[in-house]
């Protein structure tokens, strides 16, 4: 049974920074790339980025690219994403993802298979 559970979640000023954590129970966390999405109100969950098992191969969204850093710690069973410059069209639930299979980093929500419940981040203009 796979679990990922975020954290680090909050409200922020324009131009603030947050980390967001995922920690995933479960055996052979450093076997699978995982993911960062986003939805906001009203709007389809959109990609922001992927780490490949290894965390040597990344990928992020054009919106985010320069200011988010993605990282995982295979002895922690975490992954991580450095929010830094944000800005209130940041505001979304995040989720972390699993990718399905042993394949490598993928923008798209259906090649994922195992999510977690989401955290908050609102960012203030």
């Amino acid at each position: 049974q796979v679990q990922l559970v975020e954290s680090g979640g909050g409200l922020v000023q324009a131009g603030g920074s947050l980390r967001l954590s995922c920690a995933a129970s479960g055996r052979s966390f450093s076997n699978y790339a995982m993911g960062w999405f986003r939805q906001a109100p009203g709007k389809e969950r959109e990609f922001v980025a992927a780490i490949g098992w290894r965390g040597s191969t990344t990928s992020y969204a054009d919106s985010v690219k320069g200011r988010f850093t993605i990282s995982r710690d295979n002895a922690k069973n975490t992954v991580y994403l450095q929010m830094n410059s944000l800005k209130p069209e940041d505001t979304a639930v995040y989720y972390c993802a699993r990718r399905r299979g042993g394949w490598g980093i993928s923008r798209t929500t259906y090649d994922y298979e195992y999510w977690g419940q989401g955290t908050q981040v609102t960012v203030s203009s």
